[in-house]
């Protein structure tokens, strides 16, 4: 059936009462939620997920919590789903934890369509089973036509961290490399291309992944490994000023070892951008010991998500809380923190 702009009039949509607790909620947490995610601890539909004792003797919890309101929630490379089990995963392995439980949040813009809800949720579903973690509670909002865009999602992440491993900004001393696990930029560029307000065509994916793999590759190599972050908003400028900030030591790094991608590269250069500051959502920045550095480096090009890893760098004793970068021309630069955004909305 079809409506005077021949537009369907059977499409199934999200309705405010999909969101009042009452049966509709009931039939879309049954449809969607519960059937995507199903596992035995989600299926009790329990207010709170009760989980029995995971962590061994002398192991540490790591919890870490997120939101995303991408624009838009398909772009080349994943969609916001993809992004928040994989974004919420990698929070967690950054730290040296195994990621194990996730919880998942949606608030939904009236008149979503089903069809977009359940392929978002097939792909968070998907990584979960990839990456053997359980989604095991969460929460479904509905508010009114024009008060969200589409579909925001927080998710909550606990991991467990075994007692061998002990990674700290604190440990981290003058000589000791950094290394990034592949080219930057291309999450940004992305996004960007799919919002279409520029007059440009990219072949550019985004590099949404978990890292779990790589990182769990990593720390099984060496027990010299310092301090992980993954660069996403801000990029790897922002994140490196995040490891110097407060602290004894600057960051040193070489601009023609920093992997970008022509595409990326060019494009930046048209729209004014620096792909320092592209986001990323598939990229490891590592300080390691310089002893094991090469031994490292080589363990994560034997993983598929780590094959373009560099080292681009070492950590300086001065100047100190700084980010330095060595130009191809042979000056140096001061890299600051991003202070406003290239592109809002990105993750």
């Amino acid at each position: 059936m079809r409506n005077k702009k021949g537009t369907s009039t059977n499409i199934r949509r999200v309705l405010l009462a999909h969101g009042d607790g009452g049966k509709l909620m009931h039939q879309l947490i049954e449809e969607v939620f519960r059937k995507k995610f199903n596992n035995e601890i989600l299926n009790e539909l329990n207010d709170s997920a009760v989980i029995k004792s995971f962590l061994p003797k002398n192991s540490k919890l790591s919890f870490t919590t997120d939101s995303y309101v991408v624009n838009p929630l398909f772009f080349p490379g994943g969609d916001i789903g993809k992004l928040a089990i994989c974004g919420t995963i990698n929070d967690l392995a950054v730290t040296g934890a195994k990621p194990l439980y996730i919880s998942s949040a949606f608030i939904i813009e009236e008149g979503l369509e089903y069809k977009i809800l359940e392929k978002i949720t097939d792909s968070m579903a998907r990584i979960a089973r990839q990456e053997n973690v359980k989604i095991v509670t969460g929460d479904v909002k509905v508010v009114e036509k024009g008060s969200a865009d589409k579909l925001f999602i927080n998710t909550s992440g606990i991991g467990v961290i075994g007692k061998d491993i002990n990674l700290s900004q604190k440990t981290i001393v003058a000589g000791d490399k950094v290394i990034v696990s592949g080219s930057i930029g291309e999450h940004g560029l992305a996004i960007l291309s799919a919002r279409g307000n520029f007059d440009f065509q990219s072949k550019t994916r985004s590099d949404c992944a978990s890292l779990a793999g790589l990182i769990a590759q990593m720390l099984k190599t060496s027990k010299n490994i310092k301090f992980m972050r993954d660069p996403t908003r801000g990029g790897l400028a922002t994140t490196l000023n995040e490891i110097v900030g407060g602290m004894d030591f600057g960051i040193s790094i070489n601009e023609k070892d920093v992997p970008i991608k022509e595409e990326v590269k060019a494009i930046c250069e048209i729209l004014g951008f620096d792909p320092l500051y592209m986001a990323n959502e598939g990229k490891i920045v590592a300080i390691v010991s310089n002893k094991d550095a090469d031994t490292i480096l080589k363990a994560m090009r034997n993983h598929p998500l780590g094959k373009n890893s560099r080292i681009i760098g070492e950590v300086i004793k001065t100047p100190k809380q700084k980010v330095i970068s060595k130009t191809k021309i042979g000056g140096t630069r001061i890299i600051e923190m991003l202070t406003s955004a290239q592109l809002p909305r990105i993750c």
